[in-house]
């Protein structure tokens, strides 16, 4: 894979990207692509839902009280007939699957990524 056009780090920096735990997770058959509705608990950030493509590795019941990485600052997006409100972080491979970024221990809702 190529590396991206450098940018400069504020850009970075303007990016809300926080740890939060799944509380809610169900199959998503009606997007395009193969995809999984997820609540996510922010803490003081609050809880936000995500359609997330994770079905190559994860079953909804296995992601429950799992802790995630999220984008919380990018505005709603409509997919399908949900709103998506945070972006779920994950590596991705070359056929697409994606898998989880997540912290190594947990830490508390809503801590932010440095």
């Amino acid at each position: 894979m190529e590396l991206k056009e450098r940018t400069n780090p504020d850009h970075f920096f303007d990016v809300d990207i926080r740890v939060g735990t799944i509380i809610e997770a169900e199959p998503y058959p009606e997007a395009r692509k193969p995809a999984i509705k997820l609540r996510i608990d922010f803490g003081s950030a609050g809880i936000l839902r995500s359609s997330a493509q994770l079905t190559f590795h994860y079953a909804p019941d296995a992601l429950l009280g799992r802790q995630v990485v999220a984008v919380v600052n990018f505005p709603p997006r409509q997919i399908g007939r949900f709103v998506s409100e945070c972006l779920v972080l994950g590596a991705t491979g070359d056929s697409g699957e994606v898998v989880l970024l997540c912290p190594d221990r947990p830490v508390p809702n809503g801590w932010p990524i440095s």
